[in-house]
């Protein structure tokens, strides 16, 4: 049977976790109100619209909701914890940019510099100028100016995933993940040979900007990102539970990746073999900063408090307050992220007032997700931190799902009763 159902850790927890700003408002999570996010996921569970869940909810420093539900492998019947590990996609976007800013803060480069006095590939960039849809042939034009820093750190480079020429190998690199034998700079040199897609600096163009930046840290820190993210963010945070690569005595609580098209489609285990394997197989030579990251919900809380906090979190100071600022606050201008009227920073979407996206989220929160199927919210007003992972993909209500959960969150927010 596909699926059948569990749920875990009823009980709400409440215990210290961080060290946090005073907080803008007076109100309390009711702990009664807090059980329809329990029913909510549970039911996306029954009804065969997710095969498992994990929520985490972070008030004032304390975690008042961690919850499991369904099954890690319902076909070995392996019940899920809230210890399970997920593929967190673009949730990685954050580290890296977290990294960057370190690297900026330490004066190695400024956000306008080229990225090709770094990563020489990208000098004298060429934009797209017209293409042949059947032979996939092209012609360009000369950038204005060099693709800066700053602009990959927005997304504004004019280097977006959906690109006409996606098809052409000679272009384009693996976005997600990859078993081959691929190192990042070797990818990030073939990434930089596709023309881009408009001026850079235009406008928002969501992309493997982030992956390019993770070559940036590599040539600037002189270790693999995957190095520099252990002995700088993982280790100095206790984050235990975050890899590219999972080591063999945690491989096992990788949950299995499932997928469901449309509504009336069934959910079914991915039957693709890259995304299902790569954090425990392959030759596991590919250090993805914008997408390559396995992790835990409270693993990725310690990301998200060092956001929320300002730049620190249980006395591990990553960031200035002003980076983290500078970080959180539009730096697109009039552009928006796509229908969702919202803007984005360095490394993070800010909610505006009117955007089509966040519902309840108070103006100038901050929040992002991965293709997975997982996301987080970081409410500065609220002095909140909140995240549901699952691992479906494709995934046919991925904005639905998680709008609701926030929801069903902010629902819960009231006077404590």
């Amino acid at each position: 049977m596909l699926i059948r159902i569990l749920v875990f850790s009823l009980t709400v927890f409440f215990f210290p976790i961080a060290v946090v700003a005073q907080s803008h408002t007076n109100l309390k999570f009711s702990p009664e109100r807090l059980t329809r996010v329990d029913s909510f996921l549970q039911n996306r569970v029954d009804e065969g619209n997710i095969p498992h869940a994990v929520s985490m909810i972070i008030h004032k420093g304390e975690t008042v909701h961690h919850q499991a539900y369904g099954w890690a492998d319902a076909e070995k019947e392996k019940p899920l914890t809230t210890n399970a590990i997920f593929r967190i996609a673009s949730q990685t976007k954050l580290i890296t940019s977290i990294a960057v800013m370190m690297l900026y803060e330490q004066g190695h480069f400024l956000l306008e510099d080229p990225i090709s006095q770094y990563i020489p590939a990208f000098a004298n960039p060429k934009v797209l100028a017209s293409y042949d849809s059947a032979t996939l042939g092209y012609e360009t034009i000369p950038a204005t100016r060099e693709i800066m820093i700053r602009d990959l750190l927005t997304h504004t480079a004019g280097i977006p995933y959906e690109h006409p020429l996606w098809a052409r190998t000679d272009l384009n690199i693996p976005f997600l993940a990859s078993l081959e034998n691929i190192v990042l700079e070797d990818a990030i040199n073939q990434l930089a040979n596709r023309p881009l897609l408009h001026q850079p600096g235009e406008h928002f163009s969501y992309g493997p900007n982030t992956d390019i930046l993770g070559r940036l840290v590599e040539v600037v820190s002189g270790q693999s990102l995957a190095k520099y993210f252990q002995e700088h963010i993982f280790s100095p945070l206790g984050m235990e539970d975050t890899y590219f690569y999972l080591p063999d005595e945690k491989a096992d609580r990788l949950v299995t990746l499932f997928e469901k098209e449309s509504s009336e489609s069934p959910l079914k285990v991915s039957s693709d073999e890259t995304y299902q394997n790569f954090a425990r197989s392959g030759e596991q030579t590919y250090y993805l900063g914008g997408a390559g990251l396995v992790s835990t919900a409270a693993d990725y809380a310690k990301v998200c408090q060092i956001i929320l906090n300002k730049g620190i979190h249980n006395g591990v100071r990553l960031l200035s307050p002003l980076t983290v600022e500078l970080m959180a606050r539009n730096q697109i201008g009039d552009s928006e992220v796509w229908d969702r009227r919202d803007k984005f920073g360095y490394g993070l979407m800010v909610i505006t007032e009117n955007s089509h996206y966040g519902d309840q989220t108070p103006v100038g929160s901050v929040k992002w997700g991965g293709a997975y199927c997982s996301e987080y919210t970081i409410d500065f007003e609220n002095d909140l931190v909140m995240q549901v992972y699952t691992n479906v993909m494709p995934i046919y209500n991925y904005s639905e799902f998680v709008r609701k959960y926030r929801v069903l969150v902010y629902q819960a927010l009231v006077n404590g009763k």
